[in-house]
């Protein structure tokens, strides 16, 4: 017979198996239920977890071509009498209507580069001001480069250029005369009443085709060599950022189709654009006053100029690329414009999900 003191011993044992029992079984519970729920948060995009849906097809694409729209940057470097007033003033008269934000970057005594500190600073900015978002950042600054700087995304680059004399011809009589825009501000060379002919047969600094060295450092950028007036290594990067970093480079001369094709390519800041660059008045600013157009001796004399050979192969770099997106648009020998779909998408969308 068992005495009362195996009994307990007994008793204590078979507890401690019940004991050991119902935790394992209660511990594979939980953790089967926390995979099930991390997996249905998997499934639904749960951003508790920092990860989109996976596993099946996202039921609303529509919702993330939205917030993607939401997110935009543009930065348009503005080069001085490019035009680029009349296509900011339109930008201005579009942000409300189309609820977005525009931000001038005004840099100290008009500065084209940024210090160093301040180039970082400019783009964890830009980068990070959600708030802000979508932007469009303009300023007289050159191209900098984000992808330098770490940041998870880079803005979308947009520009204007001009025929290189043109420009500078517009600019020379814009110092003396000033322009329709602010016509009471008196310019630095009020009163010098010489007329760009009579400069350049008696070569002057201010047609000097050096200051036709501007849009070529614009396009290159923050570097060292893209300020040294005939640089071609300063050419050819600006000639690679023009086609690899810029979204779209116009021409000063076809501004109104410049303007469509960014209502046709980015709607969500520039719907209505076309219409509103036609008949809006504030939309066609900023005409020089008064301007001697050159004489063929003057014109001829300046293009025998390396520096307006590099400035006018990039203006026609920049013109073809243009004219080429243009022609893109419309069916070849139609006016159908382009469209894309996607077929034979393998494996079928609806049998994937089920599976």
């Amino acid at each position: 017979m068992i005495t009362t003191k195996y009994f307990f011993l007994l008793v204590l044992i078979t507890a401690g198996f019940v004991f050991i029992l119902l935790y394992h079984w209660f511990s594979a519970k939980v953790i089967v239920g926390d995979r099930l729920t991390l997996h249905l948060r998997e499934l639904e995009g749960d951003e508790r977890i920092g990860r989109p849906p996976t596993g099946i097809r996202p039921t609303d694409d529509l919702t993330v071509y939205r917030e993607y729209d939401e997110k935009f940057v543009i930065i348009y470097n503005r080069v001085p009498k490019t035009g680029s007033t009349s296509f900011v003033n339109l930008t201005y008269d579009l942000c409300k209507k189309n609820a977005f934000h525009v931000l001038h970057i005004n840099i100290t005594a008009n500065m084209h580069v940024l210090s160093l500190p301040n180039q970082l600073k400019f783009v964890r900015n830009i980068t990070a001001w959600d708030s802000m978002k979508p932007a469009f950042y303009h300023g007289h600054m050159a191209f900098l480069d984000f992808s330098k700087y770490g940041m998870p995304a880079k803005p979308m680059y947009i520009n204007l250029i001009r025929q290189p004399l043109d420009r500078l011809v517009s600019y020379y009589y814009f110092l003396r005369y000033g322009d329709d825009y602010r016509p009471y501000l008196v310019r630095h060379r009020a009163g010098d009443t010489m007329t760009f002919d009579e400069c350049v047969a008696k070569q002057k600094p201010d047609c000097d085709p050096t200051n036709m060295w501007l849009q070529i450092p614009f396009f290159c950028g923050h570097h060292a060599e893209c300020w040294n007036p005939g640089s071609s290594w300063a050419l050819e990067q600006a000639k690679r950022n023009l086609v690899a970093e810029y979204f779209l480079v116009g021409l000063t001369e076809e501004m109104d189709e410049f303007v469509e094709l960014l209502e046709l390519s980015l709607p969500r800041l520039y719907r209505g654009a076309v219409s509103h660059f036609q008949k809006s008045n504030k939309s066609h600013l900023r005409r020089t006053k008064s301007k001697v157009e050159p004489t063929p001796e003057t014109v001829a004399r300046i293009k025998e100029s390396a520096i307006w050979q590099m400035e006018n192969e990039l203006y026609e770099f920049a013109r073809d690329q243009f004219h080429f997106v243009q022609h893109k648009l419309r069916t070849p020998g139609r006016s159908v414009m382009q469209d894309f779909l996607y077929e034979k998408i393998k494996p079928n969308v609806a049998s994937a999900a089920k599976n």
